[in-house]
């Protein structure tokens, strides 16, 4: 199998997805001059400044929530690309998550109104609490009192300082990158540098594609017997035995695996829906209610445990295959 086949299967599975929140952090990366010290009489090994909050933290509270949660949708809901560099969003999931995406964007300019409506404030509270810190701790108060206050940017200046930007890719392999124009001196040497990187970004992709596909289909079995060892753990230390959040984790993992499941692990996901056949019909309620319906539970969900842990560590090379023959037999069909 090329992996070529498998960059154009990946190009229309799903998009390579990138979001980035900014906003001012009310840092200060504090010197030894700012406290009255000799550079030279200061150890590094003993004495750690760097930077110190000109805020207190509950200032941006409401910005570094949206940015965690921004996180943590991307975290939930996408498959780390090239060590990190973007993620990949299976299309089945794309609209839900740019809507989501869309909705906490809204959220971070009201936090950054909200924010900006209480920033002169702040910096009038923060310059009298550094004041009354600095008496304390330093030979020459004002000094650091006016090295703090001057590092607060004017509220014209702070728009630069915020942003939310989300980004959609699709994956492609360079065959050339463009020429600017240089002198003749320096064109022959730059076309060599630019086609030598463009072949070696082009190797780079092509040789870590297969790989990516590979960790794709293990992460998600691996989700699968993590999830189940946890609702174990809960059935088995609870005081009431089976809760029905405990039960709906498992249905919407479910669904959720089937909208992450691009690399179309059938395997996996016709174990989960047996179990959703087999285990999900019942309430909580009737779970508690039968010592024999509660064994069955608990019997299932370490079976599937079980697994979903070896499929895991099964080589993969059969199903990374499948999926690129897969798409190759559409595009033929396609075309």
């Amino acid at each position: 199998m090329q992996t070529n086949d498998l960059l154009r299967v990946l190009t229309r599975e799903g998009v390579l997805l990138n979001v980035s929140v900014r906003y001012w952090r009310g840092c200060k990366k504090l010197r030894a001059e700012d406290l009255g010290l000799n550079p030279d009489d200061v150890s590094n090994r003993l004495i750690s400044l760097g930077h110190k909050r000109l805020l207190p933290k509950e200032a941006t509270a409401g910005l570094s929530l949206v940015e965690s949660r921004t996180h943590a949708l991307v975290e939930a809901n996408t498959f780390p690309f090239l060590n990190g560099l973007a993620h990949f969003l299976p299309n089945q999931k794309l609209e839900e998550i740019t809507a989501k995406l869309q909705e906490l964007e809204e959220e971070f300019w009201r936090a950054k109104r909200e924010f900006l409506g209480h920033y002169a404030k702040l910096r009038e509270s923060a310059s009298e609490e550094w004041r009354s810190m600095a008496e304390r701790l330093v030979v020459d108060p004002e000094r650091l009192v006016s090295t703090i206050e001057v590092s607060f940017p004017t509220p014209e200046r702070m728009d630069r300082f915020f942003g939310f930007d989300t980004q959609l890719f699709q994956i492609a392999v360079p065959e050339r990158l463009g020429l600017d124009v240089v002198s003749l001196a320096d064109q022959q040497n730059v076309i060599k540098a630019r086609q030598q990187a463009a072949q070696a970004a082009s190797r780079k992709i092509r040789e870590d594609v297969e790989s990516f596909v590979a960790e794709c289909a293990a992460t998600l079995r691996e989700q699968t017997a993590v999830l189940c060892s946890d609702m174990l753990e809960s059935i088995s230390t609870s005081e009431t035995g089976v809760h029905q959040k405990t039960l709906n984790r498992l249905i919407r993992f479910i669904d959720q695996f089937k909208q992450m499941n691009f690399v179309n692990d059938a395997e996996m996901e016709h174990q989960l829906e047996a179990v959703r056949k087999d285990l999900l019909g019942k309430t909580a309620e009737e779970y508690r209610d039968s010592a024999s319906s509660r064994t069955r539970l608990v019997a299932g969900l370490s079976r599937l445990r079980d697994h979903a842990r070896e499929l895991a560590k099964n080589d993969t090379t059969e199903l990374v295959q499948r999926f690129g023959e897969l798409g190759r037999r559409k595009f033929h069909l396609a075309a």
